[in-house]
């Protein structure tokens, strides 16, 4: 039997803060979960290891950081409180990274009639949301916060080079990180000539401690001569120093 299907969206979830971090003197912090939708939201919540090899994220089971509830029930208009409690200390100047996902669980329905009185089941979206958790040691920090009087030149920053690199037809802009801390990189270009084309729109991506990350040349350019964009919200574009 032919079953036509319509598509509906269960819920839509406001999260806060979107940037959560661990300070090393925190056990906890806080993230807020807000169903803006008109139907009650049913949420997995689990915090992986995020790692960056090969180019690429990668992230693993751990038991480091705990979001409680692991489960979460919110009816329209409703706000849950998920506590990311640690479970040991990071080592002293070091950045721990973790991916929070957070996975909706759609609610089973029963089919229903469409305008011709045919059967029609409804494919109900599940929803995931990936939010960046950082957690710091003793001496490192990187996120301003107006409860704590701390000299912003102590926060700890990334230490960006670039290059570009060729494999097989493809060109890539490569950036490594040396630096203690990650690098959220947003609106970056690359400069030929007088030309600047942008790598992508918006949140390009991050570029953890130690690691290195790619992102495709955009067409025309054919040599990039210029690297900048805003690291880790900064007001202005920042120029990347090129490796060598």
């Amino acid at each position: 039997m032919w079953l036509p299907f319509t598509a509906q969206a269960a819920s839509s979830v406001l999260i806060w803060p979107i940037d959560p971090v661990l300070e090393a003197d925190q056990q906890a912090s806080a993230l807020w979960l807000e169903n803006r939708g008109t139907e009650a939201a049913n949420l997995q919540i689990r915090v992986f290891a995020w790692n960056q090899t090969g180019f690429d994220d990668q992230y693993q089971n751990q038991r480091d950081v705990i979001g409680s509830p692991p489960v979460a029930h919110i009816e329209p208009g409703q706000k849950q409180l998920v506590r990311l409690t640690r479970t040991r200390e990071v080592p002293p100047g070091q950045e721990l990274a973790y991916r929070i996902i957070i996975d909706e669980i759609p609610a089973a329905q029963a089919p229903g009639q469409d305008g011709q009185g045919k059967t029609a089941a409804a494919i109900r979206f599940q929803m995931r949301y990936s939010v960046p958790l950082f957690a710091y040691g003793a001496g490192l920090w990187s996120k301003p916060d107006p409860s704590r009087e701390r000299d912003p030149q102590t926060a700890g920053a990334p230490a960006l080079t670039w290059r570009t690199v060729s494999e097989g037809q493809k060109r890539f802009v490569e950036i490594r990180n040396q630096g203690p801390v990650h690098a959220r990189l947003t609106d970056v270009v690359a400069q030929e000539g007088a030309q600047y084309r942008p790598l992508g729109e918006g949140l390009l991506g991050y570029v953890l401690p130690g690691a290195s990350m790619r992102w495709p040349i955009p067409e025309p350019v054919a040599q990039v001569s210029v690297l900048q964009g805003r690291i880790n919200g900064a007001e202005a574009l920042q120029p990347l120093a090129p490796a060598h």
